[in-house]
């Protein structure tokens, strides 16, 4: 983990995997390499005006489902070594 643009950044080895970013009601789990990820992920990422990186939002704590948290994060580790475009 490194802190970038004031926010947590957490890699494998030297490449970003994603970030957790607050905002007013919400936190958002964002993933830089979301283009790769399966077609039956995208139901539960938002990607809210952003053209690459999409994210779990989550308000409470009971939100989080550990198993597509889980699922997406081995996804995006499967894809370290490509780029954030598809």
């Amino acid at each position: 983990m490194e802190y970038k643009w004031k926010i947590p950044c957490y890699y494998i080895g030297t490449r970003p995997i994603c970030y957790l970013n607050q905002s007013r009601d919400y936190v958002d789990v964002a993933f830089w390499h979301s283009a790769h990820l399966s077609s039956n992920l995208d139901k539960y990422l938002v990607s809210e005006k952003r053209k690459v990186i999409k994210s779990l939002r989550y308000k409470i704590l009971e939100d989080i489902n550990d198993e597509i948290f889980i699922r997406i994060l081995k996804e995006v580790e499967s894809f370290k070594n490509k780029s954030f475009l598809k």
